[in-house]
């Protein structure tokens, strides 16, 4: 199993339902807005990195509203 963090970037006034929306993504285990640089914050996993970023490419990036996303792979050193 891959887990990753997701950051992501909105439109202005987009964060709460862009979040929402993602929410609702299989694979998606978390979804929140945020104040800072990134605008919603993303937890997801997958069974491996090619369906992780087919997540992030497929459903998650196609969500009206983002502008920019920037997945962290969670390692365990």
């Amino acid at each position: 199993m891959v887990q990753a963090y997701i950051l992501i970037q909105t439109e202005v006034g987009k964060a709460a339902s862009v979040a929402r929306e993602i929410s609702q993504i299989s694979g998606v285990t978390q979804a929140e807005d945020v104040t800072g640089p990134y605008d919603v914050i993303v937890r997801a996993e997958a069974r491996n990195v090619d369906e992780l970023g087919k997540l992030v490419v497929a459903q998650i990036q196609a969500v009206e509203g983002i502008t920019r996303t920037l997945t962290c792979p969670i390692v365990h050193i």
